[in-house]
């Protein structure tokens, strides 16, 4: 069933009444949460349930890096992730041009000291594809790519990682196979079981690696859903030639890219 894109709102496609921990918590076990829970967000929040920020998967990574290893810390010792407030009524477009202009995790209050949901890109991309809108992705795409070896140590990959502002690398596996690692690589298989983060990255990476010709937004984001994934690696005529987000196809449904409509 195809909706006009007016008619969704942020409350029908949020994560309602997501679970929050307090400051005092340490990262270790936070890392523990997010890692059984299957998420990449945490909302930290006073006794009284009023928000501080959002630990992220990128707040993690910096951690690891600035330190060289998992510090034993508490939240608060952490600068955490900003958020913007926004309310159940407001549009998924409204929504989506926020969380890209602002660079912020969107917390969704009905009231204005009460939260009731959080509203994810994840979230706002499957909305999106209930529309007829087809973006065009040629102005989102990210078509600079690193790549490291298969045998390069997982910390030196996080700081490449770190250092170049990205969520993702490619690995260059053995018999010119190639695989990915990413954050949610990094909290979920590295630090979640405590591994040595001198070991090599092959062994937790993804492998192979999901590719697609360039293709339109609501093409990458179905196969994105498919494949349970947020980074989908395009090619051209054989060749690697960049990457989207889950957050790129969100940036080409709010910007002003061609639209086709796909009926």
């Amino acid at each position: 069933m195809i909706l006009e894109l007016e008619t969704l709102f942020v409350g029908n496609y949020m994560t309602a009444y997501p679970i929050s921990v307090l400051p005092e918590v340490s990262l270790s076990e936070c890392i523990n949460f997010m890692a059984r829970r299957g998420i990449g967000n945490l909302i930290v929040s006073t006794e009284e349930g009023d928000p501080l920020g959002v630990l992220t998967e990128r707040d993690i990574l910096k951690q690891i890096v600035e330190k060289n290893t998992l510090p034993n810390i508490n939240l608060n010792e952490i600068i955490l992730t900003p958020f913007e407030k926004v309310s159940p009524d407001i549009s998924i477009q409204s929504a989506a041009e926020l969380i890209i202009s602002k660079k912020a995790r969107l917390l969704v209050f009905a009231e204005p000291n009460k939260m009731v949901g959080i509203i994810t890109p994840s979230d706002l991309l499957r909305a999106f594809r209930k529309t007829y809108l087809a973006p065009i992705l040629d102005d989102v795409i990210s078509k600079k790519v690193y790549h490291v070896g298969y045998d390069n140590s997982i910390f030196d990959t996080c700081k490449l990682m770190y250092e170049k502002r990205i969520g993702s690398v490619i690995v260059d596996g053995k018999n010119s196979e190639f695989g990915m690692f990413t954050e949610r690589d990094l909290v979920f298989k590295v630090l979640d079981n405590r591994v040595n983060l001198d070991e090599t990255i092959h062994l937790y990476s993804s492998f192979p690696l999901i590719t697609a010709p360039e293709i339109l937004a609501n093409e990458a984001a179905s196969m994105m859903a498919q494949h349970h994934i947020k980074r989908l690696v395009l090619q051209d005529q054989g060749k690697i030639s960049g990457i989207v987000t889950v957050r790129d196809i969100i940036d080409a449904y709010q910007s002003k890219s061609p639209q086709i409509r796909n009926y």
